[in-house]
């Protein structure tokens, strides 16, 4: 079973449903997350014995006198020692309730891209600081990053409780601190909890040490916080990705629209429209496996087939006749940038939006975003490495999209330079014209 398969798709697999959870882990380096993700693993027995007891010698070896858990995932900390570019690094685990994917995202200021890139389909981010050192500069900024990249639920776990004899008064403090912090962003749920991930207090299991404390621990919070109305499901919204042609004498005559729903929900027999085209049918079957279901919701891989023979092809939208999106050429967005060589206007690159390529052309650069301070420099020519900015495209299609506010899926594209092929930004549509 991938992690991608819907409810809808184990019921038809004949299990149980199990929601799916994804959340990014973004933190300043030596604040835990690698001990938080490897107690985690091992508090919700997803690891096997062989690997724990590897751990065990190798802590062993290295003289601790506790089990370094951080040896389960630290596969970045080798990275960094190497001089190795970091990259975000994908964990997986399981509980009865939910399933998790963890995006491990590296805390360097010079990594913003690469936060970016994990943190974009998070449903929850999770920002470890230190209860020695508080509030850095560098938690502020992470905060800033997942509520520019509109992650609907945030944590902030405040790690190392027990190297401050679990004192309340500092967890009070980092949590005044911060909640007044984020009202000057847009974070619609925060959570803050005090844990030690090293000795496991409020991670998976409640502490002793922390009476005070009268909140969820931090895996409670994770398996019963509420995803689902984080998506969009009155908009639909379908991009086609492929176009199901068998030929075979079984199905002679078959002809479906495969993709990944974005939006709403498509039922069989709604009256839908094909853009950029125009032409309207209506849904004569959804196909998922070997199986036709009755409805496809976010994010769910299906097969559309339509009552009528209407020319479809890749990168075409499937929309509600009076509710469909406004093809747009003149693009308003954010952008974050990813390469050394700077964003300059009246540049040329290749634009890919849902399903749909295109060129594009950087009409304007509006200013740079001080993602520290939230100060607006508008006196900026370019954007650098990691840098974030309000840009102004012209493309060569139009782009069948959606504020990202309204929907991160048709609300986001990606930039990528015609020679090499190589992604240079990634971009979030604030409006389209």
């Amino acid at each position: 079973m991938t992690p991608e398969m819907s409810p809808v798709a184990e019921e038809h697999a004949g299990r149980a449903p199990m929601d799916l959870l994804r959340f990014a882990t973004a933190g300043s380096v030596d604040d835990g997350k690698s001990t938080l993700i490897g107690r985690l693993l091992l508090d919700s027995k997803s690891i096997f014995e062989d690997q724990l007891e590897a751990v065990e010698a190798t802590s062993h070896s290295k003289g601790y006198d506790y089990t370094d858990l951080a040896l389960l995932t630290d596969g970045l900390r080798s990275e960094r020692e190497q001089g190795i570019t970091i990259d975000v690094a994908y964990r997986y685990f399981a509980t009865p309730t939910r399933k998790f994917i963890i995006a491990d995202t590296p805390g360097h200021i010079q990594y913003t891209r690469n936060m970016v890139t994990g943190a974009s389909t998070a449903d929850l981010g999770l920002v470890l600081v230190d209860a020695r050192q508080g509030l850095t500069e560098q938690s502020r900024r992470h905060a800033v990053l997942l509520s520019l990249l509109r992650v609907p639920h945030l944590v902030l776990a405040v790690n190392k409780m027990d190297l401050v004899d679990y004192d309340e008064s500092v967890y009070e403090k980092i949590h005044n601190e911060f909640t007044q912090f984020a009202t000057k962003l847009n974070i619609p749920d925060l959570e803050v909890i005090p844990i030690s991930a090293l000795k496991g207090d409020n991670v998976v299991t409640r502490s002793e040490e922390m009476p005070w404390y009268h909140g969820p621990t931090l895996m409670h919070h994770l398996e019963h916080v509420h995803v689902a109305s984080d998506r969009d499901l009155v908009d639909v919204r379908f991009p086609v990705q492929f176009v199901v042609r068998p030929k075979s004498d079984e199905f002679h005559d078959y002809r479906g629209y495969a993709g990944q729903v974005a939006g709403g929900v498509i039922k069989k027999g709604d009256e839908v429209v094909v853009l950029p085209s125009g032409m309207t049918s209506t849904v004569e079957a959804i196909d998922m496996f070997d199986n036709e279901i009755d409805e496809a919701f976010p994010p769910m891989s299906v097969t559309v087939r339509l009552a009528d023979d209407v020319d479809v092809s890749r990168g075409d939208m499937i929309a509600r006749v009076n509710n469909a999106p406004k093809p747009s050429q003149d693009i308003d967005a954010m952008i974050c940038w990813m390469i050394n060589e700077p964003l300059r206007p009246r540049q040329k690159l290749a634009i890919k939006h849902t399903t749909r390529m295109g060129r594009a052309l950087v009409k304007d650069i509006q200013y740079r975003l001080d993602v520290n301070t939230l100060h607006r420099d508008q006196d900026t020519k370019e954007l650098g490495l990691n840098e974030i900015g309000r840009i102004q495209l012209r493309t060569t299609v139009p782009l069948l999209c959606d504020p990202y506010s309204k929907n991160r899926t048709t609300g986001s594209f990606i930039l990528i330079d015609e020679a090499s092929g190589v992604t240079v930004g990634a971009g979030m549509i604030n409006s389209g014209s």
